[in-house]
């Protein structure tokens, strides 16, 4: 059952710095609904062991929904190589590895997966990473899939222009067709502070982007990891930020006119504070956000969580409705990079990596089911 709702409508920097500790204790009181015992739900991709740790997944789904693809790393930030494919909504997966060019598994950190439209309406899947080789390496190399994930080829590598941190962490359709793509980096591309978030565009769904700029840099705060998404109005795009100091709150901006400009990044509200945001807005206009929990005093802090609110409390500062604790990690906070699907049927597959087991095994690749009528009824 979900906890009492305390004093959670008011966002991490609206007060004293003396205050805060008290106003966090209060905003830990925020309705969690727990998920994380329910092992039914649960279906693991790809097990770790006590040697291989397997992490960092993205996911996409078909265009009608019913297909999901996850791309992740062997180590923390390791290399790429693995794929899975699953055609029943995240209760089975196969394997897809050996479909993919050899060169894959030299890309190095977090790969992304997105499906992309050209101008003349055809379909593309594509995976970028951080670099070739090595962390060093030439910076996001990809892999492309011109026929739904049956065949794949590797393309040159954007370039020194986009030497990154980590690759694009989310893509979003603009009005005209084209696509905006957000990343972070460090100086010169470097993967230490401060950080800063980087955009480009590419209008021929994903060979070209333009030249990157930066569109947040926020003074004594390291902007990350952006997850960028549309209003249900259409007129607004919005993007949460890891906060990587982790001494406050995450951060949201937002743009009036495709990304041309943003606001100055500000506070989320308290229960949305976490690392590495995705997800999906339901049939009920509803969001659902996953992400690592890293609120101030959560009793979820360190593992890995869903935000469950409307649009219009992200825009107002607002708690939205309440979290829910997806899986439980047993190695503190080293989860949660998570990709977040939509069944037709209303069904959320958030799929992250996590130390499942309290034991030897190292992280796993572990997908999670639940519908928002579950959900409301636990409340």
């Amino acid at each position: 059952m979900a906890a009492a709702l305390g004093a959670a409508g008011v966002s991490c920097g609206a007060e004293r710095a003396a205050d805060q500790k008290t106003l966090w204790q209060e905003q830990a009181r925020f309705p969690v609904i727990d998920l994380s015992h329910e092992t039914n739900r649960q279906t693991v991709i790809a097990a770790g062991t006590p040697e291989v740790y397997q992490g960092h997944p993205t996911t996409v789904s078909s265009a009608d929904g019913q297909t999901i693809f996850a791309v992740w790393c062997v180590s923390h930030g390791g290399a790429a190589g693995p794929m899975a494919r699953s055609d029943d909504g995240g209760k089975s997966w196969a394997r897809l590895d050996d479909r993919l060019p050899p060169g894959f598994k030299t890309h190095q950190n977090c790969p992304s997966i997105f499906r992309l439209t050209d101008p003349q309406g055809k379909e593309r899947l594509w995976v970028y990473s951080a670099a070739q080789g090595t962390r060093k390496g030439l910076p996001m190399p990809r892999i492309m899939s011109a026929d739904s994930g049956q065949t794949w080829q590797e393309l040159p590598p954007l370039g020194e222009a986009f030497r990154c941190v980590m690759t694009f962490s989310s893509i979003v359709r603009l009005k005209d067709g084209s696509y905006l793509g957000l990343y972070h980096r460090g100086p010169g591309g470097a993967d230490k502070a401060p950080l800063e978030v980087v955009q480009a565009v590419t209008k021929d769904g994903g060979f070209t982007w333009t030249e990157p700029r930066v569109v947040a840099k926020v003074e004594g705060k390291n902007p990350c990891e952006p997850f960028v998404f549309r209003s249900p109005d259409g007129q607004e795009l919005c993007a949460l930020l890891r906060e990587n100091t982790h001494k406050g709150c995450s951060l949201v901006m937002f743009s009036r006119d495709e990304g041309a400009t943003w606001s100055v990044p500000v506070d989320t509200a308290w229960a949305l504070t976490g690392d590495r945001h995705m997800g999906v807005q339901a049939k009920d206009g509803r969001l659902v956000i996953a992400f690592r929990d890293q609120a101030p005093q959560s009793p979820t802090r360190g593992h890995f969580v869903a935000w469950v609110g409307t649009y219009g409390d992200i825009r107002q500062g607002l708690p939205g409705q309440y979290r829910v604790k997806l899986l439980h990690s047993f190695a503190g906070s080293d989860c949660g990079y998570p990709g977040v699907a939509l069944l037709p049927d209303g069904t959320i597959v958030a799929t992250t990596y996590i130390k499942y087991w309290n034991d030897a095994r190292k992280q796993s690749v572990v997908s999670v089911r639940f519908t928002l009528d579950e959900l409301d009824a636990r409340k």
